[in-house]
């Protein structure tokens, strides 16, 4: 392929110049050339797997889900629902999320149990009605 490629260019080359770093460079190019295409076939094709998948569930079942839990979080007191997402939705420490309020750990703990029970029995009579 470099010497396909240096043949196709060899007007290119400057007399007098060393003719194996001229074609060292094709090889080089035509290297990163093929290590780039291979990135973006890797990021076009899903896996074998993950297509099994496709036109099975539209995921209406998962935003009716994600429908009923927004709905049982606005009817969380302030407190418990803060607690919840900084903890549980954003994934910060209870430390953290405790200075982020401004509370002790022990109350973000309690409103965290209190927001995270409740919101199971909003749910829980939500799937039953």
């Amino acid at each position: 392929m470099t010497i396909e490629r240096a043949l196709k260019s060899r007007e290119q080359w400057a007399e007098g110049t060393r003719l194996d770093s001229w074609m060292y460079r094709i090889m080089r190019n035509i290297w990163i050339d093929e290590v780039r295409a291979g990135k973006r076939r890797g990021q076009t094709f899903a896996d074998e797997d993950a297509g099994l998948d496709v036109g099975t569930t539209g995921g209406q079942e998962a935003r009716v889900e994600l429908s009923m839990v927004d709905r049982a979080m606005a009817r969380l007191p302030e407190d418990q629902r803060e607690a919840i997402l900084l903890v549980m939705v954003e994934g910060y420490g209870y430390r953290e999320a405790a200075d982020i309020i401004g509370c002790p750990i022990g109350t973000l703990t309690s409103r965290l149990i209190r927001g995270r029970d409740a919101l199971q029995a909003m749910l829980s009579e939500g799937e039953a009605a």
